[in-house]
């Protein structure tokens, strides 16, 4: 049975190829025509951590309403086009198939949700880094976990993703998942856009390291309020060890900079605050980094 990949940019190539590299048979919905045409023409090209180059053949599709129906779905799109995402899948998506949403920010569960049903979507977060070289053509630039929701329709997913290599985990309070990744993401994607570094020089810069400390503890103190419980103990020690463990990595904020696209800004930072605006939490920290980023999506 084929998986559904939706998207056509980084994180979407990476699980791609690895997942064709494991004999998965995989087929990506896509809009962006640079990155349509490039996988029909020669695949899903990927470069892996051994400097290693691979190319997997892929089905390329771009019309969800061409009466092909899958029981699994990878959402990988940005959050500003989850809303197209999601009625792509209303018309694609089997009525007891699931999709997983492996998206950054706040907001995308819930509009899957509306649009397909809370028993055809999962939520899960990811902490592999990836780097999209050219259209079709991904750097895995940084290991890391699939953490995932329960969901008893996920079983087929999770043992294709184990079959190729990623390390998953199952955790039984999804929107802990959701917040995990959401503390990362806030810590690490706008400072890097800004300062137009790699993950790791974060690390390196005592005042990046300060400032990544402040931000956390503003998401946590959001999600406390909210009564959500964090998927590990220290997020302070979490963020750091994602940033080391993708040193390398150009996170998917400062990509999208450097290409002049928009930034998923509004549904991390951006979202923290407004969460925190509803719970009586200041976030002052993260409205100043929501709103320098905002003028770099010339907002």
């Amino acid at each position: 049975m084929p998986i559904l990949i939706v998207g056509t940019g980084a994180l979407a190539c990476l699980f791609a190829a690895r997942l064709a590299g494991a004999g998965v048979e995989v087929c990506i919905l896509g809009s962006w025509r640079e990155g349509v045409s490039a996988l029909r023409q020669g695949g899903v090209r990927f470069y892996d951590l051994q400097g290693d180059n691979h190319q997997y053949p892929v089905k390329v599709i771009e019309d969800a309403g061409s009466g092909q129906r899958f029981s699994q779905a990878l959402v990988l799109v940005k959050s500003w086009q989850t809303e197209r995402a999601a009625k792509q899948l209303y018309e694609c998506l089997a009525a007891e198939g699931i999709a997983l949403t492996l998206q950054n920010g706040f907001g995308n569960y819930e509009t899957l949700k509306e649009a397909l049903g809370e028993e055809r979507v999962a939520l899960g977060v990811t902490t592999v880094g990836a780097k999209l070289l050219e259209p079709g053509y991904v750097q895995f630039s940084g290991d890391g976990k699939v953490m995932l929701g329960g969901h008893e329709r996920l079983s087929e997913v999770v043992e294709k993703l184990v079959r190729a290599g990623f390390e998953v985990e199952m955790i039984s309070d999804p929107k802990s998942v959701l917040w995990g990744k959401l503390v990362i993401n806030a810590a690490i994607n706008p400072l890097t856009a800004l300062l137009r570094v790699p993950n790791g020089e974060l690390l390196k810069r005592p005042s990046a390291r300060e400032l990544m400390s402040e931000i956390v503890h503003e998401v946590v103190e959001v999600a406390k309020a909210r009564g959500v419980d964090l998927p590990y103990a220290n997020p302070v020690e979490m963020v750091e060890s994602v940033a080391r463990n993708t040193a390398n990595n150009i996170s998917s904020m400062l990509q999208d900079v450097m290409r002049g696209t928009p930034t998923e800004i509004e549904a991390i930072n951006g979202a923290i605050i407004r969460l925190g605006e509803s719970s009586g939490i200041e976030t002052p920290v993260n409205r100043m980094f929501w709103r320098l980023v905002k003028c770099l999506d010339g907002g």
